[in-house]
C-alpha cells in the first residue's frame, strides 16, 4: 500500500501544477462589439478610417491610420492567444501589431507586425511575421473570402496560423537585435503591450470581425 501511495504522489502533484496553469489562463475576451468602437483608439494621422459596417469592423481605405485596443489604447498583453476573422478586397494591405503603444502617427515603432495581403503588391503576404519570417509571394487566403487569423505568443515564442494552418513558428533568439537586422524597425522586439489594427493605404480596404483574446501565464 506504501508503494502504490508513493507512486502516486508524483501524478498528484502533476494534476495540480496543471490546474494551477490553468486558473492562470483567463478566459477569452470580446475586443469588438460590432456596433461601435468602444474600447479602441484611432490615433489621428488619417481621419475617419476605421468604421463599422455590418458588425464587422471596417478599414476602409483613406490613408495610413492605426486603431489601438484600450480606451486609451494603452491595454497591455505579455502570453497571449488572439483569434480573429479577417477579410481582404484586391490590392488590399493591413497588420495586426502586438507588444506595441499607441502613436498618434507613423508605422508603429514599438512590437511586431502580422500581416494581412492577398494580391497587394508587397510580396509579404498573409501570415506572415512581417520582415522577421514572411510568407513571400503565395498567400494563404484569397480575397473576399473570410479567414480565420491566430496568433499565439508565450514565453519568446510566436506562432500565426490562418485557418488553423501553422505559417510562422519563430522563437526568438536570446540575442536578438532588431537595429543590427532589420532596416528602420529598431522596436521589433518581444516585450508586452497593446493589440493595433493597421490602415495601409487609400486603395486598401479590410475587414475584420470576432476579434477575440485571452491572457496566457
Amino acid at each position: 500500500m506504501k508503494t502504490r501511495f508513493a507512486f502516486l504522489l508524483p501524478a498528484l502533484a502533476l494534476s495540480f501544477a496543471a490546474l494551477q496553469a490553468a486558473d492562470k489562463t483567463s478566459a477569452w475576451t470580446t475586443m469588438f462589439n460590432g456596433k461601435d468602437l468602444t474600447g479602441w483608439k484611432a490615433n489621428d494621422e488619417t481621419p475617419n478610417v476605421f468604421k463599422v459596417e455590418a458588425g464587422a469592423l471596417k478599414v476602409d481605405g483613406g490613408g495610413r491610420a492605426h486603431l489601438f485596443y484600450g480606451a486609451d489604447g494603452a491595454a497591455s498583453f505579455k502570453n497571449f492567444e488572439f483569434k480573429a476573422k479577417v477579410k481582404t478586397t484586391p490590392g488590399s494591405n493591413a497588420g495586426i501589431y502586438f507588444h506595441t503603444a499607441f502613436e498618434p502617427k507613423g508605422w508603429p515603432s514599438k512590437g511586431y507586425e502580422c500581416q494581412v495581403n492577398a494580391t497587394h503588391k508587397d510580396v509579404k503576404k498573409t501570415g506572415g511575421l512581417y520582415a522577421v519570417q514572411d510568407v513571400l509571394n503565395v498567400a494563404p487566403n484569397t480575397d473576399d473570402v473570410w479567414f480565420d487569423y491566430y496568433i499565439k505568443v508565450e514565453g519568446k515564442r510566436i506562432i500565426i496560423q490562418i485557418d488553423g494552418k501553422t505559417t510562422v513558428d519563430w522563437t526568438e533568439p536570446a540575442d536578438w537585435d532588431p537595429s543590427k537586422t532589420l532596416k528602420n524597425m529598431n522596436g521589433r522586439k518581444l516585450s508586452s503591450g497593446t493589440i493595433a489594427i493597421q490602415g495601409h493605404d487609400p486603395k486598401s480596404i479590410t475587414y475584420f470581425k470576432d476579434l477575440m483574446i485571452r491572457a496566457l501565464p
